[in-house]
């Protein structure tokens, strides 16, 4: 845990053409839960130094946050992150906007898709958060320019870091994992709402986290593993198409035709010429 201190926070006003911190705070002590998600409406930056709690936002992102966590917000993200009602959160953050962070954001530089950075030691990153504004600050002593261009050095070390890939280690095992329970559902009807529960969110919540991830929502995934089943049983049984579409759940044989068509380029009938010829 980081040793006692008082907190310190500031506003600035100041700004340079790249951008600026507008808001900052160093060892702030947070217990009450906010009750209902905000957008900021600029960048923030939060860094857990003692405490536990949890983070969520819009794009199906639900995380438990501890000491060590750095959390990105973006401007327009509705998003909410709280203590544990048994711990009292130790947090620093900075505020900031800006041209220079709206182009790392158009390169993929800062990526909404990536929020949570575990960084460690406590002490020393916290030392490397408040070393943005210089030792000692006051507010007007140091030019927007050169504080704008540390954060940016900050930033840079937060995003290159080695364990960087923790976050996205954790997304493809989540994705995985996903694509796991939906692959073991296919015999029986598909309850959204059931699996999104196994994951701790909503079925919104599961549908946009998946859909960010993988680059389909989950019932069109779902559709294509059903369509690859159809395709093995083409191969190794007799069945019919209208045998396969009930089979597989589909509510009719010409929805069934549809459906292959969409996913595989090629109607059931071609599909199956295309077999024969193969095996000619």
């Amino acid at each position: 845990m980081p040793r006692e201190r008082i907190a310190l926070q500031f506003r600035n006003a100041a700004a340079s053409p790249v951008g600026s911190i507008t808001a900052a705070g160093f060892g702030v002590r947070q217990k009450r839960a906010l009750t209902q998600p905000r957008v900021l409406g600029q960048f923030a930056l939060l860094y857990l130094l003692a405490g536990e709690g949890s983070y969520e936002d819009a794009n199906g992102w639900r995380r438990k946050l501890v000491p060590g966590d750095f959390v990105l917000v973006f401007p327009e993200m509705r998003h909410l992150y709280n203590p544990d009602a048994r711990t009292t959160w130790v947090t620093s953050f900075l505020c900031f906007s800006g041209p220079i962070f709206d182009l790392w954001r158009q390169q993929g530089v800062l990526d909404v898709r990536s929020p949570i950075f575990h960084r460690e030691p406590v002490d020393e990153w916290n030392r490397r958060l408040e070393a943005v504004l210089g030792a000692k600050r006051q507010i007007g002593s140091d030019p927007a320019l050169v504080e704008t261009c540390r954060l940016m050095g900050l930033l840079a070390e937060i995003l290159t870091e080695r364990s960087g890939v923790t976050a996205r280690e954790e997304d493809r095992r989540w994705a995985q994992r996903a694509c796991g329970v939906i692959e073991a559902s296919l015999g029986e009807s598909a309850d959204w709402e059931h699996i999104a529960r196994q994951f701790g969110l909503s079925s919104e919540g599961f549908r946009k986290r998946f859909t960010r991830l993988s680059g389909h929502t989950p019932a069109r995934y779902r559709t294509g593993r059903l369509i690859d089943r159809a395709c093995e049983m083409m191969c190794e049984t007799p069945d019919t198409d209208r045998e396969i579409a009930e089979r597989l759940g589909f509510c009719d044989e010409f929805y069934f035709s549809r459906r292959f068509k969409e996913i595989t380029g090629r109607s059931p009938r071609v599909f199956r010429r295309g077999l024969a010829l193969e095996n000619a």
